[in-house]
């Protein structure tokens, strides 16, 4: 598979399209996007086929990829793959992103696709916590605040990160680790069943194989759906959003009144979430398994 010539990608957000470069520049990272995007090192014939350019060609950037530490090259099968600067490079912009103030940048575009209220949520010490919230022209009037904390069993919210956040589900089952935020949501949702069973409402799970089966649906389908359970006549989705681990890092919302909020999973509303969801993950360093 050829890595996606660096023509058709669009221009990093701030900069305006079509500034003047360095082509060689630009023509040399395709070898590195290719060792990025592969399972292991390769062989040159292999990478510069897959950068669509000449094996000598190739063998000359890698040279100076090379000296400057960004490719390694494997003495015994001659294979080449990413050296230490590439990773420095990749620890230092993770280590710099904040996955908040980058979906916060990508709520404006998906408010056009969607034409809905739009939230962001973190995992706060009480559960999933609403820390910013914009509201469409044709917003659904809903008692929610920026800090609220949203309920797990009848909330979309709720449902994703009680769905995604534990270490048994994480992205990266092979990568999971027991954390204190993983005994907190077992004891919030233990919690949230209790309250349930005490309303006794139809409309939300009351067993203990009753949640497990709706989280397992809301991992199936990539994203958690609620109608009428939070407020009557409102529906919401919320996709999940993974760091570089494979964790959990924010919940994205779509939320309206079902006179105009479409709440099929494959509607309107869901798919741009999703989408949004995923680029943003991708942005965080996530490579989906």
């Amino acid at each position: 598979m050829k890595a996606r010539p660096l023509s058709d990608a669009p221009p990093p957000a701030g900069l305006p399209p079509q500034r003047a470069g360095i082509q060689s520049v630009e023509v040399g990272f395709a070898l590195l996007q290719v060792l990025a995007q592969a399972h292991g090192p390769l062989m040159l014939r292999d990478l510069a086929a897959r950068a669509d350019m000449s094996a000598a060609k190739a063998h000359r950037y890698l040279v100076s990829f090379q000296r400057l530490g960004l490719v390694v090259q494997d003495a015994g099968s001659t294979r080449y793959d990413l050296g230490p600067a590439a990773l420095k490079l990749g620890l230092a912009s993770l280590s710099r992103l904040d996955s908040v103030k980058l979906a916060r940048q990508r709520m404006a575009p998906l408010m056009e696709q969607v034409g809905q209220t739009l939230a962001l949520a973190v995992w706060g010490n009480q559960g999933p916590t609403i820390v910013h919230w914009e509201e469409s022209p044709q917003a659904v009037t809903v008692n929610l605040r920026l800090g609220d904390v949203m309920p797990l069993l009848s909330s979309a919210t709720g449902l994703c990160f009680a769905a995604f956040m534990s270490a048994r589900t994480t992205a990266h089952p092979n990568r999971a680790q027991p954390t204190p935020a993983d005994s907190r949501l077992t004891h919030l949702l233990q919690e949230a069943l209790a309250e349930q069973q005490k309303l006794a409402r139809q409309d939300v799970p009351d067993t203990l194989a009753a949640v497990n089966a709706l989280l397992a649906d809301v991992r199936s389908r990539g994203m958690a759906r609620a109608v009428n359970t939070l407020l009557p006549g409102v529906a919401g989705f919320c996709a999940p959003v993974f760091d570089a681990d494979g964790h959990l890092a924010l919940g994205m919302v779509a939320l309206g009144s079902l006179a105009t909020f479409d709440p099929a999973w494959d509607g309107v509303v869901a798919t741009p979430l999703r989408a949004a969801a995923a680029r943003l993950s991708g942005e965080l360093g996530f490579v989906a398994a």
